[in-house]
């Protein structure tokens, strides 16, 4: 055997452990994700297992260490560029969302503060029944009048979602729930 085959230079302690680490981190980043999002990344099945054992885990203890590091180790076998370019799609699609939310927040805010808003919401969404969105305005308002729990309020944001959904022919489940 001719030495000049081996690697050059093998990687010292420290780089190995570093590599490790970012697995691990990586891994980490797959346990933080929903159940369902893990589903859609394509992982092998011990780690896919591994991964749902350690959200399983409520508690920050001993157990759910070893469980990170076990996961950090299955993940050595693994080709790791796709499961990054994956939690980078995640990441970006959740920024988003989020970006969509804060804007149908905003557009009920302005619903609730000037009725004319509400001309702008049917050029964005032919389809809207502007009567049920009149009546949700006016129900939210009394609400907010009169202290009483923002069901109304919380009905116009999701009738607002749905339109934005509905428009951009997208599916509602993927998104945040919020009031």
């Amino acid at each position: 055997m001719n030495p000049h085959d081996e690697d050059p230079v093998p990687l010292s302690k420290t780089r190995r452990k570093q590599a490790m680490e970012d697995l691990q981190a990586l891994g980490e980043e797959l346990v933080a994700l929903s159940g369902d999002r893990v589903k859609k990344i394509d992982i092998p099945e011990d780690l896919r297992e591994a991964v749902s054992e350690a959200q399983r885990m409520t508690r920050h203890d001993e157990a759910k260490r070893r469980q990170m590091q076990y996961i950090g180790k299955l993940m050595r076998n693994v080709e790791v560029e796709p499961i990054r370019t994956a939690l980078a799609l995640v990441r970006g699609e959740s920024a988003s969302e989020t970006a969509r939310m804060h804007r149908l927040e905003r557009l009920r805010t302005e619903l609730l503060n000037d009725e004319k808003v509400l001309h702008e919401i049917a050029t964005l969404y032919p389809s809207v029944d502007l009567q049920h969105l009149r009546s949700l305005r006016r129900a939210a308002l009394k609400e907010h009048e009169q202290n009483k729990p923002p069901r109304s309020y919380r009905a116009l944001y999701q009738l607002l979602k749905e339109l934005e959904y509905a428009a951009s022919g997208e599916s509602p489940e993927a998104g945040p729930e919020t009031d």
